[in-house]
């Protein structure tokens, strides 16, 4: 918090702040014997009417009266990472798209439109890197026609929590009625340390996700759209730990590999083999193969719930560090498409 020469703590952000990432203190309760405090930190969205509405790293907005407010500063655009390699947003965006790309695309300014036949939110959904050439009203208007037009509900990810970041974004659209879906993270780590935990000896590689694999994985029925995007990417490779009898895998794993990067998804274990070490293994056994193609970093995206606490753990014990949240918002009373 600022603090005077004298002592005080100052509020010293206004309006002309909004878009910067702020820390700010008010005041919550007032009793006779007692005052209690709450500190936030976040992008200032905006200052109207006499309210702040801060975004969160996590994309929770809070909105603030301004007559509560007993301190205030602007802070750094994010804070120093102390773990993994150094990324901006723009390049795991850029490079987390190219792993999963869509099977139509179209640019709205700086904005790509993506579809893939409702396969996954990822693949059918909006990436705002920029300026979309129109004001906002006028672009979700294009972007909704855009959908519209594929029979699909018009969806809009976006970021928080990194320099770069779209919180402004995420205000004006849940200002419009969009609602966030689905909030997951984005991971990054070192190459190396994953290839050195385990032999990674059981795992078969390849360039094709065959029968066997397609039985393990968790979305059923893909159809030959699911495997265009499945399949697409600089340099993709699919992992699989045959199963005992011939029967479905024990694990798989997918992984591209795009310049420096490795990105790795879809890893996962017959819930009756969890907590043996597959999924290290399956992961190791891709990363020896991305270092041998000149990568050296890595990254992943994983969810925010309590679901997927053990995988949080796995991720966090191999290296890699939360470098942003991102979201899915849907266009107002248009039900949802596949995750």
């Amino acid at each position: 918090m600022e603090i005077s020469a004298a002592g005080r703590l100052e509020v010293r952000i206004t309006a002309a702040d909004v878009g910067k990432r702020v820390s700010v203190r008010r005041l919550t309760e007032h009793a006779v014997t007692q005052e209690k405090f709450t500190d936030t930190v976040g992008v200032l969205t905006s200052w109207d009417d006499g309210v702040l509405l801060i975004t969160r790293k996590n994309g929770e907005s809070v909105r603030i009266p301004e007559s509560s407010l007993v301190a205030g500063k602007v802070v750094p655009a994010a804070p120093a990472r102390r773990r993994g390699p150094a990324a901006t947003y723009e390049e795991l965006a850029s490079v987390s798209t190219r792993a999963w790309r869509p099977v139509e695309s179209e640019r709205l300014g700086e904005w790509e439109l993506r579809a893939a036949g409702g396969f996954t939110r990822r693949g059918n959904s909006v990436l705002p890197l920029g300026d979309p050439g129109l004001p906002l009203d006028a672009a979700l208007d294009a972007v909704r026609r855009w959908y519209r037009e594929r029979g699909l509900p018009a969806y809009i990810q976006t970021a928080t929590g990194a320099a770069g970041t779209q919180e402004s974004l995420c205000a004006e659209l849940e200002r419009r009625g969009w609602v966030r879906e689905v909030t997951a993270e984005l991971w990054v780590g070192a190459l190396a340390p994953v290839a050195d935990r385990a032999e990674g000896a059981d795992v078969v590689l390849s360039r094709e996700a065959d029968e066997a694999w397609l039985a393990r994985y968790r979305r059923k029925g893909v159809s030959e759209v699911a495997l265009r995007v499945l399949g697409g990417g600089p340099s993709v490779w699919f992992a699989t730990v045959p199963g005992a009898g011939g029967g479905a895998p024990a694990a798989i794993g997918r992984c591209v590999v795009d310049g420096r990067w490795a990105g790795f998804a879809a890893v996962e274990v017959d819930p009756d083999l969890r907590r043996r070490g597959l999924a290290t293994e399956v992961m190791a056994a891709l990363a020896r193969r991305a270092l041998d193609e000149g990568a050296s970093a890595a990254w992943l995206q994983v969810e925010t719930g309590d679901e997927a606490a053990a995988a949080r753990a796995l991720y966090a014990g191999l290296g890699f560090a939360a470098h942003h949240a991102y979201h899915h918002y849907r266009e107002p009373d248009i039900s949802g498409a596949g995750e």
